[in-house]
């Protein structure tokens, strides 16, 4: 690579362990007090595992052995490996939603880094937002990082059908609320969907996620689509833990990686997946800290030029496990080949071009050809509009493409709990040309920004044997949903963008094909409804929640910490 290794002397951990005086003493003697010796880490790199384990996060029930996998690698490379426990972000469980605190583990990953006598570090996430934080933190701190992801659950089954995480969930529930789906088949569906450890089987965020840290050079070649309880996956770990300690020698960095043309990469690969929309979001803040330019207009020009081609749940027919044995994220990127910067940089200091050398795809049907593509572009689209001047999102591969033009009027509920309270009402103005619209649900609004913006529709339509309608709002939608749903209507509603003086009967226009989302209501109007409307208080007085507040950026901008975003360095803790 022609970099000059480090020499011991040259080591961050060195200023902690290698001086003699008096609180150097301290520090070998209370490494000594749990029982290593001075042999264990004199003059070598001291590699942190950022572990997210946490008995409220099934999806990483395995990460407590996983770490000891990692420490092997470690310590079989020469280096000193320190476990450390930071916060989990289990989506399952965490209300409002975990998205309000991926930067809370953002901040603790760079704080941790930083304070301690950490040469370089394995991050050890996988659950949705995890992936994200942990990659802001280490690259704000931009010491030598390797990221492990937990890997995807293996398939759900149920009475011969195969189940996908989340998206069989809403498919099936459609269908319980119409009637069609009895409490016994439902409880069965619950004892069958999640088999094992590891996170959503489905294209979901975890997924679409893993493959972009991959497609951005911070994971081994082919480690992303590891399901979780392959024997290939603990292999995987014990060899992230050797690579960290050659890459604190090399003294290669999270911010030699990534570049421009690294996030381009990532994002065309979460194209060519039919991704989660979440990726946008946490790639726009990744992007921020690393100095690398990215903002929806590239997203959408990368999506119009890169086909799609993984048939995997919600936009496809396949699983993860599937996905894997067809030959995994390498096999569809060598597909993609030209689409990609293929000298861009990787942990393992090979580029993406020789580490998808030789990959191929095993089974077409999983992995589509370039001249069999199942879209003829990405997977999702970015929509302006004056209902949306600084952006919203569409999953279009996952929705009826009957709606893809699809103009009608809008019912407005004003939060989630004006939602639940009226969705199934039978004097609900709503018919299958409706447009529902979901206020408040941004990342003030809700706050967090959660996952509501897959409205469920209301059961009379239901009836009728609808299952898909366009639905508006400023909320995300998990990665593993589906349907004509807008999202991340930028500026949100609750700090008086447009999408908050949408009403009852006002006709709502989407334009796929055009990238656009139109309020058909008179720019006067507009001024008028505007004049009269007053914000909401925000919900969180102290705490966190009122950093959150004071602080956080809109959708369009990552949804990171304005103070967070830069490149700016910080000095290193005094040792005394």
């Amino acid at each position: 690579m022609g970099r000059q290794r480090l020499q011991p002397t040259d080591l961050r951990s060195h200023r902690w362990f290698g001086r003699a005086d008096l609180r150097t003493f301290a520090h070998r003697s209370r490494t000594k007090q749990i029982g290593f010796a001075a042999d264990d880490f004199d003059g070598k790199p001291v590699i942190a595992i950022l572990n997210t384990w946490s008995d409220a996060n099934s999806c990483h029930a395995h990460f407590r052995l996983r770490a000891e996998e990692v420490k092997r690698g470690v310590w079989q490379a020469g280096g000193f490996p320190l476990e450390m426990p930071v916060l989990s972000l289990g989506e399952t469980y965490m209300k409002p939603t975990t998205m309000m605190y991926r930067n809370l583990l953002a901040m603790e990953t760079e704080e941790i880094l930083r304070a301690n006598p950490v040469d370089g570090v394995v991050l050890l996430g996988g659950c949705d937002k995890t992936v994200p934080a942990l990659l802001m933190g280490a690259t704000s701190m931009n010491v030598p990082a390797i990221f492990v992801s937990a890997g995807p659950m293996l398939r759900g089954n149920w009475r011969g059908q195969l189940l996908g995480s989340g998206t069989d969930v809403w498919k099936y529930w459609a269908e319980k609320r119409a009637g069609n789906l009895d409490d016994c088949a439902w409880s069965e569906m619950e004892d069958g969907i999640a088999r094992s450890f590891g996170t959503c089987m489905t294209m979901g965020t975890a997924s679409t996620m893993a493959a972009a840290a991959e497609a951005l050079g911070l994971m081994l070649p082919g480690a992303s689509s590891i399901p979780a309880a392959d024997s290939s996956h603990p292999r995987m770990a014990t060899a992230a833990g050797r690579r960290i300690v050659e890459m604190v020698w090399e003294d290669l960095r999270p911010r030699d990686i990534l570049t421009t043309e690294a996030f381009e990469n990532a994002v065309t690969v979460a194209m060519a997946l039919g991704g989660s929309t979440n990726a946008i979001v946490h790639l726009v803040a990744m992007a921020g800290r690393a100095g690398a330019r990215l903002d929806l207009d590239r997203f959408d020009a990368l999506s119009r030029r890169t086909p799609f081609l993984a048939n995997i749940r919600p936009s496809g027919q396949f699983l993860m496990e599937d996905f894997y044995y067809a030959g995994g994220l390498r096999a569809l990127m060598a597909r993609i080949r030209d689409l990609l910067h293929t000298g861009a940089l990787t942990v393992n200091g090979r580029t993406v071009g020789e580490n998808i050398e030789g990959a191929a795809v095993w089974t077409d049907a999983v992995i589509a050809s370039r001249d069999k593509p199942l879209g003829p572009e990405g997977g999702v689209a970015v929509l302006r509009g004056n209902l949306a001047p600084s952006g919203a999102v569409i999953k279009h591969t996952a929705m009826e493409p009957r709606l893809l033009r699809h103009s009608g009027p809008a019912v407005v509920f004003r939060d989630y709990n004006d939602l639940e309270r009226r969705l199934d009402d039978p004097a609900l103005p709503v018919t299958p040309g409706s447009v529902l619209v979901l206020q408040s649900a941004g990342p003030l609004g809700a706050p967090g920004m959660p996952e509501w913006g897959m409205l469920p529709l209301p059961k009379k339509v239901l009836a009728l044997g609808v299952r898909d309608m366009v639905r508006v709002s400023d909320a995300r939608m998990s990665g593993t949903a589906y349907g004509a749903c807008v999202l991340h209507v930028a500026p949100e509603s609750f700090v008086g963008g447009p999408l908050a003086f949408v009403q009852d009967g006002d006709v709502i226009e989407l334009d796929v094909p055009g990238r656009r989302l139109t309020l058909n209501v008179p720019d006067d109007e507009l001024a008028r409804r505007r004049a009269v409307w007053r914000p909401r208080e925000v919900a969180y007085p102290r705490g966190f929640g009122a950093l959150y507040a004071k602080h956080v950026l809109q959708a369009d901008q990552g949804c990171d910490f304005d103070f967070l975003r830069g490149t700016e360095p910080i000095a290193e803790p005094e040792i005394h």
